[in-house]
């Protein structure tokens, strides 16, 4: 029984392993068949999915070339316009080089033309001119026949007839250049006043070198000298200056080269004179402390000065040199007073003209700086000045200025010749300076002679104190186109030959009197 039990189970196992062996059969028939299906299916959209992909590529391709071909037609295009432009330029350029070559052409066959006129004309003149030779040989034989002169006699008449006609024709051109000249002059006055208008003042040393010191009585004297001349000698050993006593009543004189030294020895004497103590011992104290004050005043004038003038920034040194000045005159003008002029009138030149005021004003107070110490050391006053103010820190323009004032070096800036242009007004005004008797004579004798040195002239006046030559010439000699040649003739002769403060006017008269009597 229980065989069949398990036969039976075996039998059922065995039938259901068959019914699940089917049954997984038929699910893998179905799972393949799905299997195919979802692959075929996916074979399909693959296929189809490429399709479109390939129609998208085509059409991007298709889309791609056309965008290229129309960019290479546009381009084309382009070139062909820049090929059209070019063209068109070209042919213009080859129309206007035709031109030229025509013109070229038409003014080198006018040019051939003209050079065969010329060579016409200049085979006529040398004809011309060998006639002309004839006929001047024959003048000249005849002139010598008729005349009764030599050869070289003839030929220097006829040299002396062209250089009086070339004197005239020069004469006419000077007289239009200045007639031309005055016409533009207030149009051009700031450049000539810069460039041209410049006249050199030159520089006289005719200083005063003595002062008169009053006694209160002749009895003085003797205390002055005092025993056997102690007094006197220990005065010129302290002070530096020689002490002078004549028969002059009531009165000594100091005399020395120094003003400063000699305005110290004549404060010490009269401050000796009003004590009454003189001796070897006083005069030696009074004169130190004469000194002294000498020194605190010098800085006090040139401070004074500095502000009159508005001239600020100056260094100490050089306020005490400028203290200086007021015991220097030149031709009796105080170079102080002279310096502050200057510095004005500089000013006042620069103001018209557009410059820098105050630099003109300084240029123009510092230009006699070194007459403070010419006295003391070797060189010219503008030289020595210059150096002064180069130690001193001044600018390059106002040390150019101070040396160029008297030309001694090249001007570097306008307002050198500003310094030199007031410098010349400020000694050259009326009652500025004075001079020697004998000096002034020997200027206004030598300006006559010059002008009476000159053919034609009858009679010469120096006037206004020389600064005026008046001339009369022969009028049947001297025509009115020779009177302007005279006149530029004398005074470039009077600055060539003469030295002399301002400037000269030069005045040529030419009158013709005719007399007739009645009876």
């Amino acid at each position: 029984m229980q065989y069949i039990y398990i036969l039976a189970g075996f039998a059922i196992g065995i039938i259901f392993a068959l019914i699940i062996s089917y049954v997984k059969k038929t699910t893998a028939d179905k799972n393949i068949l799905k299997s195919n299906e979802l692959a075929k299916k996916i074979i399909d959209d693959a296929s189809n999915e490429s399709e479109n992909l390939k129609k998208t590529a085509v059409l991007e391709a298709k889309e791609a070339w056309y965008k290229t071909q129309k960019n290479y037609e546009d381009e084309i295009a382009q070139r062909k316009k820049e090929i059209y432009v070019l063209e068109k330029e070209y042919n213009e350029r080859v129309s206007s080089l035709d031109k030229r070559l025509e013109t070229l052409d038409k003014k080198e066959t006018n040019l051939q033309e003209f050079e065969k006129k010329i060579k016409t004309e200049e085979t006529e003149i040398q004809n011309k001119k060998g006639e002309l030779d004839k006929l001047i040989e024959q003048q000249n034989s005849k002139l010598s026949e008729i005349a009764k002169l030599s050869r070289e006699e003839a030929i220097q008449i006829l040299k002396n007839n062209l250089k009086n006609k070339a004197r005239n024709e020069a004469v006419k051109e000077i007289r239009q250049i200045a007639e031309q000249t005055k016409a533009e002059a207030n149009k051009l006055v700031a450049g000539i006043l810069s460039t041209a208008v410049q006249r050199m003042a030159v520089d006289y040393v005719s200083e005063s070198t003595v002062s008169v010191v009053s006694l209160p009585d002749d009895e003085m004297k003797g205390r002055i000298i005092g025993r056997e001349g102690r007094n006197i000698r220990a005065f010129e050993k302290a002070s530096g200056i020689d002490l002078i006593i004549d028969d002059t009543p009531e009165a000594v004189v100091l005399s020395g080269f120094d003003p400063v030294r000699r305005e110290i020895a004549r404060l010490s004497l009269e401050k000796l004179i009003s004590d009454g103590r003189i001796h070897p011992g006083r005069i030696e104290q009074v004169i130190e402390k004469t000194s002294k004050e000498m020194d605190e005043n010098l800085v006090e004038i040139g401070e004074k000065a500095c502000m009159e003038t508005n001239v600020h920034n100056i260094s100490p040194n050089l306020v005490k040199l400028i203290g200086r000045l007021k015991y220097r005159t030149s031709y009796g003008q105080n170079i102080l007073q002279h310096s502050i002029e200057s510095a004005w009138i500089c000013g006042i030149l620069a103001t018209e003209l557009g410059l820098d005021q105050e630099l003109a004003r300084r240029c123009g107070f510092l230009h006699d700086l070194g007459k403070a110490i010419d006295h003391e050391y070797d060189g010219s006053h503008a030289n020595l000045g210059a150096n002064v103010a180069r130690k001193n820190g001044e600018s390059k323009i106002v040390i150019n200025a101070i040396e160029a004032h008297h030309e001694e070096v090249e001007y570097q800036s306008v307002y050198a010749v500003l310094t030199q242009v007031s410098d010349a007004i400020s000694g050259a005004r009326p009652g500025a300076r004075r001079e020697m008797l004998e000096t002034y004579m020997k200027r206004l004798s030598k300006m006559e002679e010059i002008a009476n040195s000159i053919d034609g002239v009858n009679k010469s006046f120096a006037i206004q104190a020389g600064r005026e030559l008046r001339i009369i010439v022969d009028p049947v000699l001297v025509d009115d186109k020779k009177t302007a040649y005279i006149a530029s003739d004398i005074a470039e002769k009077i600055e060539q030959e003469m030295q002399y403060p301002g400037q000269i006017k030069v005045m040529v008269i030419r009158e013709t009197r005719h007399t007739a009597v009645a009876k």
